[in-house]
């Protein structure tokens, strides 16, 4: 007969489990995978546990703890893939409570109790603000690509109704990327549906292509990127491909089911022609549409107002700072690179004054300068049988993705010793 489990691996059980709940959590949040490492590490150090190892992917969590002679192997599965930023910023501040907390004082029973806390809090938002949100973002969004007045209405209608409905299924357990495709059309069909019921009556400025692109930008999966980038910084690549292969099986899906409404509809993806506004009148609008977009977008991750306005006045400098480069014949990736360093060098000196992750704050501050757009005219031309242009537009946006996490990347090398070794 096997043998029972003595005190002492009955105690490395309880204990593991524990910190495997950090882990768990903390990945459901939608963090990268060398913050769910580190969460689970300072709360197996302040239990006791000995050793720590982690292996995470995107949905994967597999843990060994050791003390003595004992070891405990776990694994768990995270299925809802989504963003949860106060949550995060929760697990953050109990890490650092248990990491400051003197030797042999941390109980499992502490830390448990923490836990339910934070994972029985409710969204701070109810379901029609947090659509409300996304509308918002996607009608800064809609600004910034050259919408006039009446197209930022439409987008504002079809980007609230589409998130709503997305949050509705997803919740419901239905699948990320047939979601992705329904809503996606949903949202095109409502924007052009509304838009061109306006049409002829001198109130449009027939700008469909900027609103019509705009209305979906809330499916752009930023956050799953932004961290998969990081976490290839980390050298993490396993759960870095299996962000990176999410983030793009999602923008695939939206971007098929755009460009599928748009060819029914005779749309093509006609640069906008930017609004002729004085200069300082324009920057000024642009560095409140960025303000907005990102507000929009942290309200829309859960996160709490003190940090959703941090990460918006960061998000908005370094937004207008991108525009201005690339208005400047500066090449697109080098412009989303200057403007992502200049959001982690200011993150760094907000975010902990707010008391929050850095992730929480940079992340949804570059989420604004994630190149929808140029994403839905590679697939348009792609769909078309024009390789040229669609091999153009995917290059640029494939440039200007890769470049956001870099950026981020550097100015944490500047400024956190820990990101500058191994």
């Amino acid at each position: 007969m096997p043998s029972l489990p003595d005190a002492d691996e009955l105690d490395l059980i309880r204990r593991s489990g524990v910190v495997l709940r950090v882990g768990r959590l903390s990945l459901s949040s939608g963090t990268g995978s060398y913050r769910v490492k580190q969460s689970m590490a300072r709360v197996a150090h302040a239990l006791g546990v000995e050793t720590h190892e982690a292996q995470v992917t995107l949905t994967e969590i597999t843990t060994t703890s050791r003390r003595g002679r004992s070891f405990r192997t776990e694994v768990t599965e995270v299925r809802r893939v989504g963003v949860d930023a106060r949550r995060l910023a929760d697990l953050e501040a109990l890490a650092s409570d248990v990491e400051r907390a003197d030797p042999g004082t941390v109980t499992v029973e502490d830390v448990t109790a923490r836990l339910d806390d934070i994972e029985h809090a409710g969204p701070l938002y109810g379901p029609w603000l947090n659509a409300l949100s996304a509308g918002v973002a996607c009608t800064a969004f809609a600004f910034l690509l050259g919408a006039g007045p009446v197209e930022m209405v439409g987008v504002l209608v079809a980007a609230t109704l589409g998130q709503g409905v997305r949050r509705r299924l997803l919740h419901g357990g239905y699948n990320h990327f047939g979601t992705t495709m329904l809503v996606a059309a949903l949202a095109c069909l409502v924007y052009l549906g509304l838009v061109g019921s306006l049409h002829g009556t001198g109130l449009t400025q027939t700008q469909h292509q900027a609103g019509y692109v705009a209305a979906v930008l809330f499916l752009v999966p930023g956050f799953p990127l932004v961290t998969g980038g990081l976490d290839i910084a980390k050298s993490d690549f396993s759960a870095a491909l299996s962000r990176l292969a999410y983030a793009t099986a999602i923008l695939a899906s939206a971007a098929l089911s755009v460009w599928g409404v748009s060819a029914l509809a005779g749309l093509s993806p006609d640069l906008p022609v930017p609004p002729d506004l004085p200069g300082v009148v324009l920057w000024t609008l642009r560095a409140v549409a960025s303000f907005g977009g990102v507000l929009g977008f942290a309200l829309m991750f859960n996160s709490p107002w003190r940090m959703a306005l941090g990460a918006a006045a960061v998000g908005a400098v370094g937004n207008v700072l991108r525009i201005a480069l690339d208005e400047r014949g500066v090449a697109v990736q080098g412009a989303a690179f200057a403007g992502a360093v200049v959001v982690g060098l200011l993150t760094a000196v907000v975010a902990p004054r707010l008391r929050v992750p850095r992730i929480t704050v940079s992340v949804p501050a570059v989420v604004i300068m994630v190149p929808g757009a140029l994403a839905y005219r590679a697939v348009f031309h792609l769909s078309d049988g024009d390789m040229t242009q669609a091999l153009s537009f995917g290059a640029q946006a494939g440039l200007v993705i890769v470049a956001l996490p870099i950026g981020l990347s550097v100015s944490r090398m500047l400024t956190d010793r820990s990101w500058r070794r191994d």
